[in-house]
């Protein structure tokens, strides 16, 4: 960047542009905005930002983003332990949870199997759903990865993966009425209750 520009205004635009759909316009009017702002505003956002990092963690049951373990879905007695709903990102269980209409738990992969990225079934929570269907009662896995390739493969290693260890739960897909390559974080209420509704045996 210009000399113009003191180096701490040009570091805080480099790590702003890293952010996932932050191109440089935009970290450069975040930045230039905390400039002008009351100092209340950047000590607020960097206190938000060191308490993500130092209070939060994954579940270690369900692997969501949690305070507490285990985090508050799992630890709630009214959720249908039987049923469980795997997802690929906490962000997937957010978009869940706004629709009000499915009251299992679930199961974050972190991920999915993506040879052309370099992730593969070791790198998510494959293993730790397998362990959970063999030692907590599921009666249903629901899979909802997003209708894409990857979400495909990763369903069917899944699959492949419970045959193997002679485990026969109900599992089911959500209904192809999320559009083909779609995201479930970006999918509205409405969309996501109908998909779960019309979920199919797989």
């Amino acid at each position: 960047m210009s000399k113009a520009i003191p180096a701490s205004v040009t570091r805080l635009i480099e790590a702003f542009a890293q952010l996932p759909g932050v191109g440089n316009k935009t970290a450069s009017r975040l930045t230039y905005f905390l400039l002008r702002a009351p100092d209340r505003v950047s000590e607020n956002l960097a206190q938000a930002i060191l308490e993500l990092k130092t209070k939060t963690r994954l579940c270690p049951i369900c692997f969501n983003i949690t305070e507490e373990e285990p985090c508050a879905l799992c630890a709630d007695p009214t959720r249908d332990a039987s049923q469980v709903m795997v997802v690929e990102e906490p962000l997937d269980v957010l978009a869940m949870e706004r629709t009000g209409s499915f009251n299992g738990r679930y199961h974050v992969l972190h991920g999915v199997i993506s040879p052309r990225e370099g992730i593969g079934p070791d790198q998510l929570k494959i293993r730790e759903l397998i362990k959970r269907v063999q030692t907590d009662g599921i009666a249903e896995l629901i899979l909802a990865l997003n209708a894409n390739l990857e979400g495909d493969a990763t369903a069917a290693y899944i699959r492949g993966e419970l045959e193997a260890a002679s485990l026969r739960p109900r599992l089911t897909r959500l209904a192809r009425g999320l559009p083909n390559g779609a995201d479930l974080e970006y999918a509205d209420a409405v969309t996501l209750t109908r998909a779960l509704q019309g979920r199919q045996a797989w």
